[in-house]
């Protein structure tokens, strides 16, 4: 599990610096595809899995050898990624509505 963390971490740390956000209401505002105020699991994922999509470069729906961060470490399907999001989500979403508000969004990790 420490490595699929590592991984998404990993997979992350480009892009996010590129687009710092400010802010919850900056993240949210980015995140927030539909502009409805909320995150629906749908719009999380599609945020939190960007850089794998970009690190993909056979586009397999794996990240493996040269395309994993440091270009090592265990082949990570694209599957398992969303699953822990998924689980992630679930977790955060603390009035279980399906949706993360502004205050969810802003809490620590689950």
């Amino acid at each position: 599990m420490r490595w699929l963390m590592a991984l998404v971490l990993g997979c992350w740390a480009a892009p996010i610096l590129a687009q710092v956000p400010t802010g919850t209401a900056d993240y949210l505002a980015r995140m927030d595809s539909d502009h409805d105020g909320r995150v629906g699991v749908d719009e999380y994922i599609a945020w939190m899995s960007y850089a794998f999509d970009q690190r993909d470069g056979d586009h397999n729906g794996v990240l493996e050898g040269a395309e994993l961060p440091g270009r090592r470490g265990k082949p990570i399907t694209r599957a398992a990624l969303v699953l822990q999001l998924r689980q992630r989500f679930a977790r955060q979403d603390r009035s279980q509505d399906g949706l993360l508000d502004a205050r969810e969004l802003a809490a620590p990790p689950q």
